[in-house]
């Protein structure tokens, strides 16, 4: 009798007891997806920790440091600048943050331009990090100094960069409507993972320029 009541459902009816089993999935796989994304980013505190450690060991060891290189005694690094540069990437946490409550409380022009301008900090800041390679004055070969900072502030980078993809790709999926005001996990995976990213950089920062 179940069977043929479900079969005497209209259109509309039917379409709508499908999302609603769509929704009860999302609500009971949503702790699940979000305790797995921090998962990953737990393994990646360990990948960093790694490096991190291992260049925090190679300095204190280290007779002098900046180390000398033929003789000559290598430059620190340009602080001025790289404070600069960490204020694009501190200012894009802000501006995804702004982008998530936005979409929270359904303001999608809104969410557009913060999510844009965090996208355009992102890419500010790894044109800022490819002109202090340029111009740093050291090789990532023959020195300690020179391969942990490109070791570590590469990494960094390739996280930024997987992070202005990731930030692209979600962009585009609220334009196709995969998001709504209730089921953005997404959103809430990609405004993390941009905040981990200026957390590791707080710590590379301070290791490289201020300490």
């Amino acid at each position: 009798m179940a069977a043929a009541a479900l079969h005497d459902l209209s259109g509309h009816d039917a379409v709508a007891a499908r999302y609603h089993d769509v929704d009860a999935v999302y609500g009971e796989t949503r702790d699940i997806r979000l305790l797995g994304f921090v998962f990953f980013l737990l393994a990646d505190c360990v990948l960093f920790s790694s490096f991190i450690f291992a260049y925090i060991y190679l300095r204190v060891s280290a007779p002098a440091w900046p180390p000398f290189l033929n003789g000559h005694q290598l430059p620190w690094f340009d602080t001025s600048f790289a404070a600069m540069n960490s204020v694009v990437l501190f200012g894009s946490g802000v501006t995804m943050h702004f982008a998530l409550e936005n979409w929270k409380h359904l303001n999608k022009r809104k969410f557009y331009g913060w999510l844009i301008a965090t996208i355009a900090l992102g890419i500010g800041f790894l044109l800022g990090q490819a002109h202090e390679y340029s111009s740093v004055g050291i090789s990532w070969a023959g020195t300690t100094m020179g391969a942990s900072f490109f070791t570590l502030t590469g990494l960094h980078g390739f996280h930024v960069f997987i992070g202005v993809i990731y930030l692209t790709v979600l962009g585009i999926q609220v334009n196709r409507g995969v998001y709504t005001g209730s089921k953005y996990f997404g959103l809430t995976a990609g405004t993390l993972y941009w905040h981990f990213v200026d957390v590791i950089w707080v710590a590379l920062f301070f290791l490289f320029y201020l300490w």
